[in-house]
Order: C-alpha cells, then structure tokens, then sequence
C-alpha cells in the first residue's frame, strides 16, 4: 500500500471509530433525556436497605418529578414527592423522632422515606407492586377499598379497573418506566 493510500485508510478508520464513538455517545445521551437517571448510588443504596427493586425505585422517582424535586400543587415535595403528613407518619413508623417537614428537600431523606413507604405498601399488598405503586399515588385506602370489590366479585383487581384515570395511568406509566429503567440503566442500578 502506498504511502497517501496508508493515510487515507488510517484517516477513514479514525473518522468511522470517532463516529461510532459520538453516535454512541447521541444515543446514550437521548436516552438520557428521554428516560433520566440521577442518584443511582443512593437509590441502589435505598433499594437494597428496603429491600426493593432499584429500578421500581428510579421509575417512581421518574413518575413523580422526573428527577427534578419541585414541591405539587398538592404540597408533596422532593423526588419522590412525598406530603408531609405521609412523612410524619412514615417518621413514626419509622423512629424518625427528629423528622420535620423541610427534610423532605433532602434527596437522602426523601428517597429513604419513599422507599420506606414503598416497602410498607408491597408488605401490605404482599408483593404486589401494581397494588403498592397504585397505593403510592391513589392511596391505600382507596386501593384497599377497590380490591376488596374485586375479590366481591370474584377476581383480582386490575390495572384496568382502577377507576381513578390518574392512578391508572400512573400504574401504567411507572410499571412501564421500570422495564425501561431494567433495560436502559441495568449496570447503574446494580441489576448486570
């Protein structure tokens, strides 16, 4: 081979490896925006303390504030938007004696006390995350009350079935983020 043909070749094989590189790079970066990942240590952290799957965690987070901890025209605040009488309760169950409302600001506070509701609402489900994450947004209450209809009627609440369309499709969107955040962010959440 030539020598100009050598540097031709060797600036062609630069410039494919490069653009490899930068699409790669586009890729992660999309889904990066489509599908936003902060905190993973500290959601890894919380899940296995809780005993939870990281990436139940992470969609719950995405459903509610996309990672970004605005407080709710309801009041909820952080990243996991979390009202403070639920805190308050949460910090009873917990032995959180010097808990106030202004800790939920925290990212460590706010993911502790959600997962810690998480896990309190899949004990109380025994497992069931489509029951718990519908808990989390429709209240247990309300989740007990259309379960116990379902089982009148001889079959096992749905999805579907759910009659508040906010809680419905909250179910739908975090169940759907959480494959998501299996699939896309499995070595950052300590699932490879």
């Amino acid at each position: 081979m030539s020598r100009p043909n050598l540097v031709v070749f060797v600036v062609v094989a630069v410039a494919l490896v490069g653009g490899a590189v930068v699409l790669s790079s586009l890729h992660h970066a999309e889904d990066n925006l489509a599908l936003p990942l902060q905190d993973a240590a500290l959601i890894r952290e919380q899940a296995a303390a809780k005993h939870l799957d990281p990436a139940l965690v992470a969609a719950v987070i995405y459903a509610e504030s996309k990672f970004e901890p605005r407080p709710s025209v309801a009041g909820a605040q952080g990243l996991m938007q979390i009202l403070p009488a639920t805190a308050y309760y949460l910090a009873k169950l917990s032995g959180g004696h010097t808990f106030t409302a202004g800790d939920l600001a925290s990212p460590q506070i706010n993911v502790a006390y959600g997962s810690y509701y998480l896990r309190y609402l899949l004990d109380h489900y025994d497992g069931d995350e489509m029951l718990a994450v519908a808990a989390y947004n429709g209240g247990l209450a309300n989740v007990d009350r259309w379960r116990e209809r379902a089982e009148a009627e001889g079959h096992a609440l749905t999805v579907a079935q759910i009659p508040f369309p906010e809680t419905r499709e909250y179910v739908q969107r975090v169940l759907q983020a959480q494959r998501e955040y299996r699939a896309t962010y499995a070595h950052e959440l300590g699932l490879g």
